[in-house]
């Protein structure tokens, strides 16, 4: 298993999608979710220990495959959605504002989008 010298938490998570605009936080059946409108771009388990996020399905499988320890495939029903499941103890920072930042990208409307990457567009 590979090893985060600082893994991520539930706090961490919090903060990025936080971040992002448009982003609404919600507890839907003791479980945090975070939202663009009504979509669902990211949530956290019950435990705090694992996080679903927006995914292409066709890399889905090859990023399982590669990071086993890192990547998990969604339950049943899930898997017609876009998503994976992540173990945070096996992220560092970057790659998380990474994961959750492309999920929202997949989440979020053009005009949105547009605007976040001209404010953060490398000068």
């Amino acid at each position: 298993m590979s090893t985060v010298e600082s893994p991520v938490t539930a706090a961490d998570v919090r903060r990025v999608a936080m971040s992002l605009p448009r982003t609404v936080e919600r507890l839907v059946r003791d479980r945090v979710k975070f939202n663009v409108g009504r979509i669902v771009y990211c949530t956290l388990s019950r435990d705090e220990t694992l996080m679903g996020c927006g995914f292409p399905k066709e890399e889905r499988e090859a990023a399982v495959a590669a990071e086993p320890d890192k990547f998990l495939l969604p339950k049943g029903g899930d898997m017609r959605y876009h998503w994976i499941v992540v173990r945070l103890s096996a992220l560092g920072e970057d790659e998380l504002r990474e994961l959750v930042t492309d999920a929202w990208r997949m989440a979020a409307p053009k005009r949105v989008r547009a605007a976040y990457d001209q404010e953060h567009a490398e000068a």
